[in-house]
């Protein structure tokens, strides 16, 4: 699913408030189907994620575990070389 769906557009796309929408409604598609508990794996930062995280606590299904399984660098990328004058 995605925030597009739901009419969000441009902007409003990336807010905690259409994220908590979308996945409100994943849970209600998931719910029809018979899930009863979840195991719950978020990856990535940004401010939807919070919001999709109080749609699930907050939502029908029972949650078993959450992890975060966010990509985090040893050591980053190169530095630019330095400036020559």
């Amino acid at each position: 699913m995605s925030t597009g769906i739901f009419g969000f557009k441009a902007r409003r796309r990336a807010t905690p408030f259409a994220a908590q929408t979308v996945t409100a409604n994943a849970l209600r598609t998931v719910e029809d189907q018979g899930l009863t508990q979840a195991k719950v794996r978020i990856k990535g930062p940004g401010p939807g994620r919070d919001g999709a995280l109080q749609a699930i606590r907050y939502g029908p299904i029972r949650l078993v575990s959450i992890e975060d399984i966010t990509p985090l660098p040893h050591n980053g990328c190169r530095p630019p070389k330095k400036r020559r004058m």
